[in-house]
């Protein structure tokens, strides 16, 4: 498995180009809107986009989702939860005073414990509510792709519509089950591990109990 990061926008949002070393087909983690850069990387590494698998549907996410799917064919999956931010993508980003982009066109929902295979891999869908109704993280072998779920010493904002504490709560102790040793690729920042998290994360970690 190969993994090539991309930060994305004024948001700084992290996208993620992973490739399928044998069969060279890739997934991309959120489409930020750069669709230019994405493709220059792909070609770069002889890589074949055949899904975008959006962690979440904030427009700092999902932007780039239609020209992606235009200029590559690729298919591209969100939570049926978040299909509200998806469908009001423009009103959200005049709001913000971001760029125009084109409404994604969403060809699959994605279900929690869906296995999606990309190549030799395969991505397992988990549920993450809290930061979105409809967040997701995806775990492929031992690596974990958390959106705005899990950040390094941090975790996703729950002031925004559809947000919940408990909910979030919920989730990332759903992650902590998972093994330390697994490394947390998140949607903004730098990685970190399962390990790391469950420790020291200020607000769900062991030192946030004690």
């Amino acid at each position: 498995m190969i993994i090539k990061t991309m930060v994305i926008g004024p948001i700084q949002v992290n996208n993620y180009l992973v490739i399928d070393e044998k069969t060279r087909d890739a997934a991309l983690i959120d489409a930020g809107g750069d669709w230019e850069k994405t493709l220059r990387l792909a070609k770069n590494n002889n890589a074949n986009i055949k899904y975008v698998l959006n962690t979440h549907g904030h427009f700092d996410h999902t932007a780039g989702d239609f020209d992606i799917k235009q200029k590559t064919g690729a298919k591209v999956f969100v939570h049926k939860d978040d299909m509200y931010f998806v469908e009001n993508l423009k009103s959200h980003l005049e709001l913000h005073d971001m760029p125009t982009f084109e409404t994604p066109q969403i060809d699959e929902y994605l279900e929690d414990g869906q296995i999606i295979k990309v190549g030799n891999l395969e991505f397992k869908v988990i549920h993450t509510p809290g930061h979105s109704e409809g967040a997701v993280c995806f775990l492929v072998d031992n690596v974990l792709f958390s959106g705005d779920t899990l950040f390094a010493n941090s975790a996703g904002r729950t002031d925004l519509p559809g947000g919940s504490y408990e909910k979030l709560k919920t989730s990332v102790h759903k992650l902590f089950i998972l093994d330390d040793s697994v490394k947390v690729y998140p949607g903004h920042g730098p990685s970190t591990s399962i390990g790391h998290e469950k420790e020291n994360n200020p607000f769900f970690g062991k030192k946030a109990r004690n």
